[in-house]
């Protein structure tokens, strides 16, 4: 589509908007009617740690939004010359989990607890113990049990529980919903009714029946939407919230918010049985969706389903690229002390291309990028750090091997239970996200840890708010009434599964022996948190 025909789109309403609060960038992709983005806009934010619990302001939220929004609406202005008046549609999506709890006159109740959040370990242990199922620490319901557990003041006066997609859609559309994706994070989903378990509902309520709550647990909770079902329409007030200019007009069709791993699975055609995603950008987590459940619960691996309600096991870990970015850093910081400045894509792609001429086993280093604890391999903080004995092979290009894998070794750690174990069988993966814009890097070193074939697309970079648009698109663009996997199938992707990289077997081999050394080395990452290092 060319540069007239896509201003011709946006004047007549029929662009979709699709926006997603992720952990440092709130992102919005504007497609067209050939679902291809036509304009973007961005707000650079970061979580505070406050009190001990990692959070983003509601203040945050709102400026993030009309922020992402403006850059957006001055990239249209300036391409196209003109204003977004309306939309054909309009998706959000965020990061998944955590915890948001208001009261009746929907004023929030304690600060936004994000997923990052570790505080959860016995609440969670103990509804995994009542449930049977694996119920991990980010999870809501996890969030609001240790709040009960720690007899916290405000549990009493909880009207409404939801996540932060779902609490950016109720504010802007007046509709208390979910997409079942993210519901599926706040706890268990039936993938036959597609809405939270009955069952673990009841035991729940039982649970904390002593503490004579004035609400049940179902009462609180968004009512659980699968894709292309009506979730509401932007209202005058949420229009205003969105567009501070005052141009954006209310009355367009809002589709079911949903999780930042939902709209992964999206944006990669990954909602078929047999695909999974790995998505890495500041946390990583592989979804691959099952034929059938697993044959026990593994505390390593979530239970939750794709926007149309079918079961995935999911691998989350809450560190991925961040100790990567912060080394690239260092190199820019001595590229301006040489006067030799480069454009910062140009240093990682220098520094990640490099990596490829390390060792297979990076040398016998290991690195830990944990800047935050990590519930996988069961630290509840953590030390980024490099450990290596003296003869161990020192160099830049090991040093940056290292790095990378170690962006990826605990997705490895997760999947190896999925298919050495369980022998899940599984077609195609697709990988997305930041770790993959370095072409040939982080697909060939992904390939290796988990010993299969890895694709990545050209959209890999779009993300969850090009995947929040189209299901927005697969809403209010799909008059053969087709399923989810078929719509992108064959209006989206239209056959196009990408570039894929076959597994090189001295790689599998290196990176085998270097989640060894990992594992067996991890009682030092712990003693570094138990001494306050």
């Amino acid at each position: 589509m060319d540069k007239q025909q896509a201003k011709q789109v946006i004047e007549a309403g029929k662009a979709i908007l699709g926006i997603e609060f992720g952990s440092t960038r709130i992102k919005a992709v504007l497609i067209d009617e050939q679902n291809k983005p036509i304009a973007q806009g961005s707000h650079e934010w970061e979580n505070q740690l406050v009190d001990g619990l990692w959070t983003y302001s509601t203040e945050a939220i709102w400026y993030g939004l009309q922020d992402c929004y403006a850059d957006l609406r001055k990239a249209v202005l300036n391409e196209y010359g003109c204003e977004i008046e309306t939309l054909a549609g309009i998706g959000f999506s965020a990061m998944m989990h955590g915890y948001m709890a208001f009261d009746e006159s929907q004023q929030i109740l304690v600060p936004f607890r994000t997923w990052r959040n570790t505080n959860t370990a016995k609440a969670a242990a103990e509804l995994s113990e009542l449930f049977n199922y694996n119920i991990p620490l980010r999870w809501s319901i996890s969030h609001l049990y240790q709040c009960i557990l720690d007899n916290e003041e405000h549990v009493k006066d909880i009207k409404f529980l939801t996540t932060l997609a779902g609490y950016i859609h109720w504010q802007v559309t007046g509709q208390f919903v979910l997409g079942v994706g993210d519901a599926s994070g706040m706890i268990p989903v039936d993938p036959a009714t597609k809405t939270y378990d009955a069952t673990m509902v009841e035991k729940f309520d039982k649970l904390v029946s002593m503490k004579q709550y004035p609400w049940k647990l179902k009462d609180i909770l968004p009512k659980s939407l699968s894709a292309g079902e009506n979730a509401g329409f932007l209202t005058p007030k949420g229009a205003k919230m969105i567009d501070i200019s005052g141009h954006l007009k209310a009355g367009i069709p809002v589709c079911p918010p949903e999780g930042d791993a939902g709209t992964g699975m999206v944006a990669t055609n990954a909602v078929k049985q047999r695909t999974g995603n790995v998505s890495a950008g500041t946390s990583s987590f592989s979804m691959i969706v099952l034929e059938k459940p697993l044959s026990k619960p593994y505390e390593m691996i979530d239970m939750v389903t794709t926007p149309d309600g079918s079961l995935v096991a999911m691998v989350h870990c809450n560190n991925c690229t961040s100790e990567l970015n912060n080394w690239v850093k260092m190199f820019r910081d001595y590229e301006q002390l040489i006067d030799k400045v480069q454009e910062k894509h140009l240093v990682y792609q220098v520094l990640y291309t490099h990596a490829l001429l390390g060792d297979p086993d990076c040398g016998g280093l290991v690195a830990y990028n944990y800047i935050s604890g990590e519930p996988v391999t069961g630290l509840s903080e953590g030390r980024p750090m490099i450990l290596r004995s003296p003869d161990d092979n020192f160099t830049l290009a090991n040093v940056m091997r290292a790095e990378l894998y170690s962006s990826i070794v605990v997705l490895k750690i997760g999947n190896d239970i999925l298919l050495k174990e369980e022998k899940i069988k599984v077609d195609r993966i697709t990988g997305h996200g930041g770790l993959f814009k370095t072409k040939g890097v982080g697909q060939r070193f992904l390939a290796a840890a988990l010993n299969t074939p890895i694709s990545v697309m050209e959209t890999a970079g779009e993300g969850g708010a090009w995947g929040i648009a189209l299901l927005s698109a697969f809403q209010i663009r799909n008059p053969k009434k087709l399923n989810l996997e078929d719509y992108l199938d064959q209006v989206v992707f239209a056959g196009n599964q990408g570039t894929s990289v076959d597994p090189i077997a001295e790689d599998v081999a290196g990176f085998e022996k270097y989640t060894e050394n990992y594992k067996r080395c991890l009682p030092v990452e712990q003693s570094a948190v138990d001494h306050k290092l």
